[in-house]
């Protein structure tokens, strides 16, 4: 391999860059566009939910019961309702996502010691949603419950007990639970992903769209000196766009970096060139720009917002499509990033999905040599 070729060809395609600005903000522009979006609009918190409550007792037990909702962050009340009729209306309009619906005869059966039936209504279109509002509620109730018991047995023992059990949970790496801090850094690498190969999907279709190609292959520059040359100026976009997304990611949305910051990029770097080979085999299958960016697309985007992990728990997956993941490379950088960012381990933990990157970096960049080679025959 000759470097004074390959460089040739590097600074031949950085000319291209440099000549078209808009394309080049673009590169950089769209992945600082698509974290804001994501990073603000994309979240799995479910707090405030709005509570409506039809009050049938009006007792101080009744009133004591739905200030464990209203004095926790996840619940917002939104008035008390007068009829089961105005309870499905405000479901129905969506201002109340839990309704509750307590009893004429609450107060006096907690008196008696017997067992108070409450009702929790809870729209349910959206399951996941509806599945944490119901966890809410049910921790609200049992606090409730031991504190009504605790009472009762006050009274009659005459003396305080102390709760048999008392757990203190202690989280780690995300201790306050903020979805922010797990889907920013997995969003990193699915934006690079896609702006990866995106950017040299249309490299070698716009050779041979141009008619520029013949130039090329009438040149004494090798395949291998073509395809790194033309990766070249991309990487180097592809680094800085992944220095601006760590910085957003930190300053703008304070998601803590834990681990090594030089093992980050490293593992970036990697992530990087693989999926700009897979842009420029794209490039070299397709033969025409929009054919090229439409495959890059579907190829590198949707396989690594569904299939990495990043939204969804792999393990919750049918069988069939947990084994289809092992061949998104997504996985493994959204695995890595999360590892570093959160956790802050190393590669004596994260080695296996290191070494998935550097295969299929190789691979991919084979492949895209040999098949352009073939176009040359």
């Amino acid at each position: 391999m000759n470097l004074r070729r390959l460089w040739a060809v590097a600074r031949k395609e950085g000319l291209h860059i440099r000549r078209d600005p808009r394309s080049l903000g673009l590169a950089i522009g769209i992945p600082m566009l698509m974290i804001i979006l994501f990073g603000y609009a994309l979240t799995l918190d479910v707090d405030h939910v709005p509570l409506v409550v039809w009050d049938q007792s009006g007792t101080t037990q009744s009133r004591a019961f739905v200030a464990q909702f209203t004095g926790s962050r996840y619940f917002d009340f939104r008035g008390a309702l007068a009829r089961y009729a105005d309870l499905q209306q405000a479901i129905d309009r969506g201002d109340a996502l839990l309704a509750l619906v307590i009893p004429p005869d609450f107060a006096a059966l907690l008196d008696a010691g017997r067992t108070a039936p409450v009702q929790a209504v809870i729209d349910g279109s959206d399951s996941n949603t509806a599945a944490i509002v119901l966890g809410y509620a049910q921790a609200v109730t049992s606090a409730f419950n031991q504190h009504v018991i605790l009472a009762q047995v006050r009274r009659t023992t005459g003396r305080p007990v102390a709760p048999p059990l008392d757990l203190r949970p202690r989280v780690w790496f995300n201790a306050d639970l903020e979805s922010k801090n797990f889907i920013i850094p997995g969003l990193i690498a699915i934006i690079m992903g896609l702006i990866a190969a995106l950017l040299t999907s249309l490299t070698i279709a716009r050779e041979w769209e141009r008619g520029t190609m013949e130039q090329l292959i009438s040149t004494p520059v090798r395949v291998p000196e073509l395809i790194i040359g033309k990766l070249v100026p991309y990487f180097v976009i592809g680094m800085v766009d992944v220095l601006i997304a760590v910085l957003m990611a930190v300053f703008l949305f304070h998601v803590p970096l834990r681990g090594s910051v030089p093992l980050l990029f490293t593992m970036a770097a990697l992530f990087i060139v693989g999926t700009l080979a897979q842009g420029i085999l794209i490039s070299v299958l397709a033969r025409g720009q929009l054919l090229a960016s439409q495959i890059a697309m579907v190829s590198t985007f949707l396989p690594a917002f569904l299939l990495s992990g990043f939204m969804f728990a792999i393990a919750n997956m049918p069988p069939v499509v947990q084994a289809i993941t092992y061949i998104v490379p997504a996985r493994y950088f959204v695995a890595l990033v999360k590892g570093i960012y959160l956790r802050g381990v190393g590669l004596e933990t994260l080695w296996a999905d290191a070494l998935f990157l550097v295969v299929f970096a190789t691979v991919v960049l084979a492949l895209a040599m040999l098949k352009f080679k073939k176009r040359l025959d």
